[in-house]
């Protein structure tokens, strides 16, 4: 165990850095904070936390940098969350209101949170598997041809064709909607298979070709894998932070244009708390230089989706985890009230 203060050393180098981009040393740190001991001092800690692989001396320099190790303790032990303030709150209120639709949410979640944070923002749909059915609608193209809507209690929408072995008349559309509508809603998406796999035999012998027809389409429509959409925002951040990155920014961009890598990285939907994975944390080797804030976000206590942002190892933790929070929650009473 590190001892109070070379703990509050590591918490100075690691702001210092993130503030300055540049390699900490020890007259620097008795300057700029008050730690209470002379540079000697400094130095013998800071020898200490280099030796524990918590910082790191970077070519020649004289100064230090953090290392993974030592950023993962300053955000485990040292870094609170920086809470937003009344401004910043309002403002974020303000520009996700006036969003229309889901995708308009999504996009406009996308815009904020890479302003927010100058980083590059990923924001994952709502999950098909986790929402519950607001209402299906069925709407007559053509004598034997429909329209299947699907809306969800998070406000996305699906929109299906429906080619009919038949006819099926405005009375038989009608009755459909309705006890399709009965059965459905308010039910998760899993309860749907055996909620409906009986309704055929309630009809006319005559439209149950098309009932069966209506419900397969239906379904298709609950298990599609489409379901795990993301949007991303804000990559050209990441050229403000060319020197972050050891060699090039090339293996960064290229893993973010992976949707699979880009999922990996938020996490399981079902781990809604805030996660930070730093540097080599992250599998993919293209990501080893940067670190990810990603958080759940959903309508209630359940996290439908996960949003987070993707930058450089150094980053303002408690600022970016803070933003980061606050959006999600924000995103989540948009939801609840849609």
């Amino acid at each position: 165990m590190l001892s109070e203060r070379r703990l509050e050393v590591l918490r100075a180098i690691v702001q210092d850095y993130v503030g300055t981009e540049e390699p900490v040393g020890s007259k620097a740190l008795t300057e700029r904070h008050r730690l209470g001991v002379s540079p000697a001092t400094v130095r013998n800690d800071m020898a200490a936390l280099e030796e524990e692989g918590f910082i790191a001396q970077p070519h020649t320099s004289a100064g230090r940098i953090p290392t993974d190790k030592g950023y993962r303790l300053f955000v485990d032990k040292l870094a609170g969350v920086k809470p937003l303030s009344t401004p910043e709150r309002r403002a974020i209120q303000n520009f996700l209101d006036g969003a229309v639709d889901l995708d308009d949410v999504v996009a406009r979640t996308v815009r904020l949170l890479a302003q927010l944070t100058r980083q590059v923002a990923v924001v994952q749909y709502p999950s098909l598997t986790r929402s519950t059915v607001r209402h299906v609608e069925l709407l007559a193209l053509a004598p034997a041809r429909l329209m299947l809507v699907l809306i969800t209690d998070t406000g996305r929408v699906e929109q299906r064709m429906v080619d009919c072995p038949a006819p099926f008349g405005e009375t038989s559309l009608a009755d459909l909607r309705a006890r399709l509508n009965s059965r459905v809603v308010g039910r998760r998406f899993a309860d749907v298979p055996q909620l409906v796999q009986d309704l055929p035999e309630s009809f006319e012998q005559d439209d149950r070709g098309t009932v069966s027809t209506v419900l397969a389409t239906l379904l298709e429509t609950l298990v599609e894998e489409t379901e795990e959409r993301l949007m991303i925002g804000g990559t050209a951040n990441l050229t403000r932070f060319g020197h972050d990155f050891p060699l090039t920014i090339r293996p960064v961009l290229e893993a973010l244009e992976e949707q699979v890598v880009l999922l990996k990285l938020l996490g399981e939907t079902q781990d809604s708390g805030m996660t930070v994975r730093i540097g080599h944390e992250n599998a993919h080797e293209g990501l080893s230089s940067t670190s990810v804030v990603a958080v759940g976000y959903g309508s209630g206590d359940e996290a439908v989706a996960k949003l987070g942002v993707v930058g450089p190892t150094r980053m303002d933790y408690p600022g970016t985890m803070g933003a980061v929070r606050a959006v999600a929650r924000y995103v989540g009473q948009i939801l609840a009230e849609s």
